[in-house]
């Protein structure tokens, strides 16, 4: 019998508290979540109080009873689960299922996987906090009345297999309002002037001037005008500033850090995150929370003391901004400062150098800067050169760690040699460089977050499993664009003299960025015109707050889901009953110069594509888009261009050789045989010599596939052969499957025989 039991999330959280407690505990896992809302039906009684109706999962059935046969064994138990509202939920669920009474079990939390904070955990229990669970209730119960009655609108009046949910929509919102900002952006064209200039010790510098002319005429005439003028230094303004470091990590600050720094998605931040929790390394990974404790701030002095000396240390205190914080105990920091670095995978090791240098850094002091602005008079005009100069005068935080920027300013600083008022400069040239005005950028998972968070929407545990819904449900795609050549051109003045250069640059090149897909696109729409409250930016935050008044009791969860349901349950019953608009989701492009028929754009069947004809009884033609392309944006000639396939690329063999894309994506056709294109073959680009491997390819599997995995001496009509569903018996000609469990490569003839037989009946 087991004096104590406690009950943790996962197991690997389980083995390293077992090391901190003695042998009186036994630590378990409950993997997860034990129970949820039962998956066939709404499971939810909406005619009575909305009561959740939860049910076991299959396959946490023998978990559940083993931990109920462990909990009556055991004198106490704990449940240990984590210190969000979710685990206090599932702590909640466990003392239903396992039949412990809510108010005499022991409920612990701790912020961070060391023997201390467990045996400081053991010391003060208490129980199940009911306000937290019924948030957590509240939240859930929300989301699937939202998802439940929204989807089936979809299926109705959009397209079958679409789905919706509360904070999910929102967000693809964002990126469908961004694409959209894109897709209309006229971009202009501007000159910006700089010039170099020799002070009066010889040392050269830059400056720019305070005017931006439109056109390239305006531009060449002041440069003109500038031939003969004098430069003179009308003022210096120097000022000392101070940069000042970063606080520690929240869960959204350290995704778009990881983001930036790491190439971390937001998902993988979390998951690596998670494993450094579980191992003791850092302290909780979901919080709005970026207070330290104050012996984690003695431990920082410390480290900063020893690696930097006593200047560069700096007792700093941070406060949650965040309303509605729902985790206020304290930052992401590792859980012992001394150490700099740890034993795990790459991705755990880099991380974790970035939670222990933010952290460290945001104990030291600030750096010291001198700010430098000089203005240049320009003799006959009335515009200004300015040079803009910073001397770093002490490294402070600086010198571990600095915070990233996502998008960078084009703007130049460095450090300006000494002139004083009145001086006169030597001009060595000056420069109008063709500008573009940048169109709007598309979010990363990071900015996604950052904007989220801003706005109110969802909370610590919910942007990763939010992004990674909508790339899922294939409204969003994360990809990568190579960007396109520009050319610009610049106009130098020097020694009097005006020339011209052209130049290229590559503009629009993109990594990991969002961009929603045609679908994407479509169920926004529709979502918007139906249900523009369930997208309204104020609604989902003001519902996050309401979760929050819940989990201080100051508000009846059924109630406040009451209030909610009946009016959205009445724009679901009117957005059933409307018609759509016919042909809202198709986009005429022009017509085909050869066969003079229409050509138009549109979601079918199987995704996004173009059509040729087909509107007055003619037969039309159909083709895919490619994947980053858009309905919104495609033109009649790249709509055209798609019809070149099926591709002919020759003969091989003594058969034809052709490309082109069927309902399982792009293919090989090798006479009457086909081949599926591996990822990064592209049909509109693949040679004859590529088909022809592929071709190759499939050919030497199928001989394999053929030859069998086993035969036996002198027994000609019973074989083990290699099928596309594992390995098979075949016997007189009929198969039989091999059941599992069974190595093929072991089996006897009389095996087989039982296993045909056996079969037979």
């Amino acid at each position: 019998m087991q004096k104590n039991l406690v009950i943790v999330e996962s197991p690997a959280k389980a083995k390293t508290i077992e090391k901190f407690l003695g042998k009186d505990f036994k630590v378990c896992s409950s993997y997860g979540h034990i129970r949820d809302l039962a998956k066939k039906g709404i499971g939810i009684d909406v005619e009575n109080g909305f009561k959740p109706a939860y049910e076991v999962a299959a396959e946490k059935t023998k978990l559940v009873s083993d931990l109920k046969k462990m909990s009556q064994q055991a004198e106490s138990v704990w449940l240990a689960s984590d210190e969000d509202r979710e685990g206090e939920a599932i702590a909640w669920h466990l003392t239903q299922v396992l039949d412990l009474p809510v108010e005499q079990t022991k409920r612990i939390v701790f912020h961070e996987i060391t023997k201390q904070a467990i045996l400081e955990a053991i010391k003060a229990p208490r129980t199940v906090d009911m306000n937290l669970v019924n948030a957590q209730q509240a939240r859930r119960v929300l989301d699937r009345l939202v998802g439940f009655e929204l989807s089936p609108v979809l299926w109705k009046k959009v397209k079958p297999a679409l789905s919706a949910g509360r904070v999910q929509s929102v967000a693809v919102k964002l990126l469908v309002e961004r694409e959209r900002e894109i897709i209309d952006f006229k971009g202009g064209e501007f000159y910006r002037i700089t010039a170099r200039f020799v002070a009066e010790d010889g040392k050269t510098f830059k400056a720019e001037l305070d005017r931006k002319f439109n056109t390239k005429a305006e531009a060449v005439k002041f440069l003109e005008g500038l031939v003969g003028a004098e430069f003179r230094v009308e003022s210096v303004e120097s000022k000392p500033a101070e940069k000042f470091p970063a606080a520690p990590f929240t869960t959204s600050t350290l995704q778009q850090e990881a983001g930036r720094k790491l190439s971390m998605s937001v998902a993988q931040t979390m998951s690596v995150a998670q494993k450094l929790y579980e191992n003791g390394f850092i302290t909780y990974m979901r919080t709005d929370s970026v207070n330290l404790s104050q012996q984690a701030l003695a431990a920082a002095k410390e480290a900063v003391v020893n690696l930097y000396g006593e200047e560069y240390h700096q007792w700093r205190a941070y406060k949650t901004k965040s309303k509605g914080a729902q985790e206020a105990h304290e930052a992401i920091r590792p859980s012992y400062l001394d150490k700099q670095s740890i034993d795990g995978t790459t991705a755990e090791k880099r991380l974790y150098e970035l939670i222990w240098k933010r952290t460290v850094a945001s104990q030291m002091a600030s750096a010291k800067i001198d700010k430098t602005i000089v203005t240049i008079n320009i003799s006959g005009h009335e515009e200004h050169f300015v040079a803009v100069g910073e001397q770093l005068r002490f490294e402070g935080f600086m010198k571990l760690y600095s915070e990233s920027v996502e998008e960078e300013s084009e703007g130049e600083s460095a450090v300006l040699p000494v002139v004083g008022v009145g001086h006169t400069l030597v001009n060595k040239d000056v420069v109008a460089t063709q500008k573009y005005t940048p169109q709007p950028y598309r979010y990363s998972e990071a900015l996604l977050v950052k904007k989220l968070e801003e706005l109110g929407i969802g909370r610590p545990s919910t942007y990763a499993p939010t992004i990674s819904t909508i790339i899922n449900r294939g409204y969003v795609v994360k990809q990568n664009k190579e960007g396109v050549k520009r050319s610009y051109t610049t106009i130098t003045l020097s020694k009097g003299k005006l020339s011209e250069k052209g130049h290229n640059e590559v503009v629009g090149k993109e990594k990991g960025k969002l961009s929603p897909t045609d679908i994407g696109m479509l169920v926004n729409d529709y979502l918007q015109e139906q249900f523009p409250d369930i997208l309204d930016y104020n609604f989902t935050a003001t519902v996050e707050k309401e979760f929050d008044l819940i989990a201080e009791g100051k508000e009846g969860w059924t109630e406040m889901i009451g209030e909610f349901y009946g009016d959205f349950h009445k724009t679901v019953e009117n957005a059933l009953g409307s018609q759509i608009k016919q042909n809202s989701s198709v986009r005429q492009l022009g017509v085909d110069p050869v066969s003079g028929l229409p050509v138009s754009a549109r979601i079918g069947r199987y995704g996004p594509m173009v059509q040729i004809g087909g509107e007055d009884g003619d037969k039309a033609r159909f083709a895919s888009l490619k994947k980053d392309q858009l309905i919104a944006t495609i033109t009649l000639e790249e709509a055209l261009a798609l019809f070149v396939l099926p591709r002919n690329l020759g003969t091989y063999k003594g058969e034809e050789v052709s490309v082109g894309i069927g309902k399982y994506g792009p293919y090989v056709r090798h006479g009457a045989s086909f081949v599926s294109m591996p990822k990064g073959d592209d049909p509109y680009t693949v040679t004859i010599e590529r088909a022809c491997e592929l071709i190759d390819q499939k050919e030497e599997k199928a001989k394999v596939a053929k030859e069998p995995i086993k035969r036996f001496d002198g027994v000609d009509d019973l074989v083990i052969l290699s099928g596309i569903y594992g390995p098979y018996i075949q016997c007189a000609g009929k198969n039989y499957r091999i059941p599992k469990g069974k190595d093929p490569q072991t089996l006897t003839i009389e095996e087989c025989r039982a296993i045909v037989a056996k079969s037979k009946k």
